[in-house]
């Protein structure tokens, strides 16, 4: 493991100059991120497959299972994901407010969604005609329904 370790140091001080040479951190993040995929590449297709350096890596879940399972768990359905459910249901038969929206998601789907994490969502599906947006007469607040 030590080897690994020495011959990253050294491809990373190699490539420091390059990297640091981005103004955004962002950027640099990124760089040094596709570069240590594509090095992770290398050594699979070497055949020495260090599983130690893939971020990407698996856990067998028991001895007797063939199965495996991220060891992050299992990943919920983004926001996207589950409005376009929303909509393909009859959900958005009747107006929704942003905020009954994403109690809904969270008690159905249990994703704890801001409503500012569905509400560029909603606008989007109301722009390509989806969906409604309307204004609440009580409230004076965006409700959504289907086109």
């Amino acid at each position: 493991m030590s080897k690994h370790i020495e011959k990253l140091k050294k491809q990373l001080l190699e490539i420091s100059e390059v990297v640091n040479s981005f103004k955004s951190e962002a950027v640099q993040v990124k760089v040094v991120d596709r570069l240590l995929d594509a090095m992770i590449e290398l050594e699979k297709a070497d055949g020495d497959g260090v599983e130690i350096f893939n971020k990407r890596s698996y856990k067998q879940r028991g001895s007797d299972e063939g199965s495996y399972s991220s060891p992050r768990g299992a990943k919920k359905p983004g926001a996207t994901k589950i409005l376009n459910q929303l909509l393909s249901s009859d959900f958005f038969d009747i107006p929704h407010s942003i905020s009954s929206i994403a109690n809904y998601c969270k008690d159905t789907f249990d994703s704890d969604f801001k409503t500012s994490e569905l509400s560029g969502i909603l606008l989007k599906l109301a722009n390509e005609h989806k969906l409604r947006r309307e204004r609440s007469n009580e409230n004076n607040r965006f409700e959504y329904v289907r086109a």
